[in-house]
């Protein structure tokens, strides 16, 4: 079965130039494009894409509001789109449901990887640029904490093993890599995966990530 996605960009030749690179793959498919942040909810709605690219900076509703409307309302996978690095808006972003974010200048194999890692319920946590990222959020939360934020959830819910994984979760290995650390079975770390998700109710492993900061289960430059 394919992978159905919504590519949103407001800049024409970028939108239809993933577009095509997308579209060229047995396992991807491109069901819609969108202009602006509107377009991109109403195409969602209308598709429902197992993954949306979506630009942060698009008129008549940013993408930031078209992530928190797509997060809340599907379980479509939310993918930002940004020509910087550190883009203020990527914060709100992740903590709105976003899976992740690629730089606009992503080259051709790393964009359709994306695609498929976060339709498979995987996140982009490998990059160090994501890793710093939420390191950095978080510190900017704990300076300034937003009024309309959640606090973090408890941890009490979670087995002393759930806390481990959640714990290397957040210093970015991957199942495989877990497994080995844990001299468990790959498919038992997803088990435990998807018990801390459920358990603190998160929608996914980037998530799970900002939660291991905030609840200090660990800080910014641990190895």
């Amino acid at each position: 079965m394919s992978i159905r996605v919504v590519v949103a960009d407001d800049q024409e030749l970028v939108r239809a130039g993933f577009g095509m690179i997308l579209d060229a793959q047995d396992d991807i498919e491109v069901v819609a494009e969108a202009a602006d942040g509107r377009e991109a909810v109403s195409a969602v709605r209308r598709h429902g894409p197992d993954v949306l690219l979506l630009d942060i900076r698009m008129p008549v509703m940013d993408g930031l509001e078209a992530a928190r409307l797509v997060c809340a309302e599907s379980g479509c996978k939310v993918v930002m789109l940004t020509t910087f690095d550190l883009d203020e808006y990527v914060y709100e972003a992740l903590y709105a449901g976003a899976s992740g974010f690629l730089l606009k200048d992503v080259r051709r194999d790393d964009l359709v990887h994306a695609v498929r890692v976060v339709a498979a319920g995987e996140s982009l946590l490998a990059p160090t640029v994501t890793r710093r990222l939420v390191a950095d959020l978080v510190k900017r939360r704990r300076v300034q904490p937003a009024a309309d934020g959640p606090p973090p959830p408890s941890l009490d819910a979670l087995t002393a093993r759930e806390v481990e994984t959640l714990r290397l979760l957040a210093r970015g290995l991957s199942n495989a890599e877990i497994a080995g650390t844990l001299f468990v079975s790959e498919h038992t770390v997803k088990t435990h995966v998807s018990n801390v998700l459920s358990k603190l109710g998160l929608r996914d492993r980037v998530q799970a990530v900002i939660c291991a900061y905030e609840t200090g289960l660990v800080t910014p430059g641990t190895p």
